[in-house]
């Protein structure tokens, strides 16, 4: 779930008394200060009011402000997380550049390490004058390679030193099904492409993917000193490589199934099914020794991985092995090699201009040491007001959800009751950590960017392998609080929302009830849905995963969803590439939930039983209308074809229309009628939680 809300400027709630005067030290000495407007919360003119509700509800609310509003060149969308982030950004900035602006912090202390590694990415001399000079090293490591089993020790190294994590994913988390406990876990891997589609299907759009992909190889190859033959055989033999292991990986549909994704192998048993990967020996190599048993999300990929390095000469594996230096490190070295992955990326995104490189700094600091920048933001940005308005809404839209839950005319007492208690045991968090990290032992220079990056990963993989033997910590957060987003973790049975969400248009103390309660509200919604969608369903209230529903209520649940499903498989938002219904699902059934919980909700409050009017709209229809401005964006067909293969999130207009259309009250709110486009008669309106 992507979304945001932060800085408390009560913009339009603010009113200067009649009573407050300039100064110009003039004849005019007290003149009255204008009154501020009071803001429009649901502005008509971001509206296209020619536009029938019943027709495209999603470009009624938001047609003109669409219109108005063009993508600007250096992003590949535009709307309204956009515009927060955008904010958040220049929050951000601020802080930056205050803090970086000190060279005299001590060392190892948050100003110090915060502002350093601003400082160092920000140091474009340095960063040009060493051009590739930080890889090299890796570069001729690799070259010295001339056997299989110190091929499998560049792997381990790679990952150990934070320099790359060729051929298959392994990392330390929760076990699902014994929450409590870190275990070692594989998964499938090894491509660089953001999905298997793009190696298996050969439609104009998938081919030139693929031949951007093979140019920004061979560019990459050149700028280390390969002649053009040369490089052009690598990047053949490095895309025939990921090609196989593509035609290994599970589609991203059938990776939501988290049972199929549970495989407990005895470490010895799992080295079987890998002959050239003996993970008695690796593991501690890996520094994650003394495990017994490990979870393989794809054995069956594993085992193609492994026939793969045994079939491949070890001339043909370097090659694949110096990519992986070399991609993880085009974004941090000199201008030609950033140049090369902003071609790449712009193929398949769309995007124009690159992103100036100060905001994309800001970005890499947030997304490094998130935890020692947030708490900067958050003293400045975040206040105690907004995180108690946020707990009585959640704790209001809880309630509702029970209700609700109570009142399903499909789901047996049985189920109900299981589904309560794991209500009653979500675990809350909302703006920031209560416990920050604080990257103990993690060094930054100021004069060694790439440097830096490589010491963050390092760091990182270190503290994550620390893990093992340890119980969970659940107060880690999975966002750094400036974040424009929002999220449920199953295996925590926990809803999260960083301060960087509390905002206009998802919040605003200054806005209705309903303005809130279609924003932020839904949003809150939304994260519960996820408890009980088509996967958070099968983790019980202390995140196991585990079946705690009756068969008959299971079988009942799927029908109603499989209906969401086919609604979804037949929106078309470009040329002829649909939404994957089976893919969003759990998004889809989420924002059905959210909004259904949050309308309730809003009912309960003094405005929503009334019927006056706000700039022209009644309570009902501004709750709606608050709801569609979330998700008002537009996109370009690059990105939006991109995630139409990739994102798990409906496109906003359809989440929009989508949503209402299943909704009783926005039939009444709008006055639709049979004949508009987006009319569905009562009973085929889907209603699940």
């Amino acid at each position: 779930m992507k979304l945001t809300f932060s800085s408390l400027m009560l913009a339009g709630a603010v009113c200067i008394s009649a009573g407050a005067f300039a100064t110009d030290g003039g004849k005019n000495a007290k003149k009255p200060l204008p009154v501020a407007p009071p803001k429009k919360y649901i502005d008509p003119a971001n509206m296209d009011l020619n536009v029938k509700p019943g027709d495209d509800f999603f470009e009624y609310a938001n047609g003109n402000w669409r219109k108005n509003n063009p993508i600007p060149s250096d992003k590949t969308r535009w709307g309204s997380f956009n515009i927060l982030a955008d904010e958040n950004t220049k929050n951000l900035l601020a802080l930056l550049k205050e803090v970086s602006a000190n060279t005299n912090e001590p060392k190892g202390t948050l100003k110090q390490r915060v502002g350093d590694l601003f400082a160092s990415g920000m140091d474009t001399v340095a960063i040009e004058k060493l051009g590739y000079t930080p890889i090299k090293a890796d570069l001729e490591r690799i070259d010295k390679i001339a056997t299989l089993p110190q091929v499998v020790n560049e792997l381990v190294y790679q990952r150990t030193s934070g320099k790359g994590g060729a051929l298959f994913g392994v990392g330390v988390g929760q076990d699902s099904k014994h929450p409590n406990k870190n275990v070692v876990s594989f998964r499938q891997g090894g491509i660089t492409l953001s999905d298997r589609d793009y190696y298996l299907k050969d439609d104009p759009r998938t081919l030139k993917i693929q031949e951007a992909y093979k140019t920004y190889m061979i560019t990459l190859f050149t700028l280390t000193g390969s002649k053009q033959n040369e490089a052009e055989k690598n990047a053949a033999t490095i895309y025939n490589i990921e090609k196989t292991l593509a035609q290994a990986q599970k589609s991203r549909i059938a990776l939501r199934d988290p049972n199929a994704s549970y495989n407990k192998f005895a470490v010895a048993d799992f080295s079987k099914t890998t002959p050239n990967l003996n993970w008695v020996v690796l593991l501690p190599q890996l520094k994650m020794p003394g495990q017994d048993t490990v979870i393989v999300g794809q054995p069956d990929f594993f085992k193609v991985a492994d026939g793969l390095l045994a079939s491949t000469p070890v001339e043909d594996l370097k090659v694949y092995l110096k990519w992986e230096i070399l991609k993880g490190s085009a974004s941090l070295l000199s201008s030609p090699f950033v140049k090369a992955n902003f071609a790449f990326n712009s193929v398949i995104s769309g995007q124009k201009v690159p992103t100036p490189r100060i905001e994309r700094m800001s970005g890499m600091v947030d997304g490094s040491l998130g935890e020692l920048l947030g708490q900067l933001y958050v003293e400045k940005y975040f206040t105690p007001a907004a995180k108690a308005y946020m707990v009585d809404l959640v704790n209001n839209l809880k309630v509702t959800l029970g209700d609700r839950i109570k009142r399903l005319d499909w789901m047996s007492a049985e189920t109900k009751e299981r589904a309560l208690k794991k209500l009653a045991a979500f675990t809350v968090k909302i703006g920031y950590p209560d416990n920050w990290q604080t990257y103990d032992g993690l060094v930054i220079e100021r004069d060694s960017y790439a440097g830096n990056l490589k010491s963050i990963a390092q760091w990182r993989y270190n503290y994550s392998v620390a893990q093992l033997g340890k119980p969970v910590d659940k107060t880690r957060w999975g966002m750094t609080p400036p974040t424009v987003n929002a999220y449920y973790n199953p295996v925590s049975n926990e809803i999260v929302f960083p301060a960087g969400i509390l905002r206009f248009p998802f919040f605003d103390f200054g806005a209705d009830d309903a303005v809130n309660y279609g924003g932020i509200g839904v949003v809150i919604g939304h994260e519960m849905t996820h408890g009980f969608d088509d996967q958070g369903r099968q983790y019980d209230g202390d995140g196991t995963l585990r079946n705690w529903w009756t068969k008959d209520d299971a079988d009942k649940f799927k029908v109603r969803t499989n209906k969401l499903v086919t609604e979804f498989n037949g929106f078309s938002p470009i040329d002829t590439m649909h939404i994957k219904g089976a893919l969003t699902l759990g998004e889809n059934l989420a924002d059905l939930g959210g909004m259904n919980v949050a309308y309730e909700a809003f009912k309960k409050t003094k405005q929503g039983q009334s019927t006056t009017k706000i700039d022209g709209f009644t309570p009902d229809q501004r709750f709606f209308l608050g709801f569609a401005q979330v998700w008002r964006e537009s996109m370009r067909p690059e990105e939006q074809a991109q995630r139409l293969t990739t994102d798990p999130h409906s496109p906003g207009k359809y989440r929009t229309n989508g949503t209402v259309i299943n909704l009783d009250a926005w039939y009444d709110a709008f006055n639709i009628q049979p004949g508009d486009k987006m009319y569905k008669a009562p009973e085929d309106r889907i209603k699940i939680w």
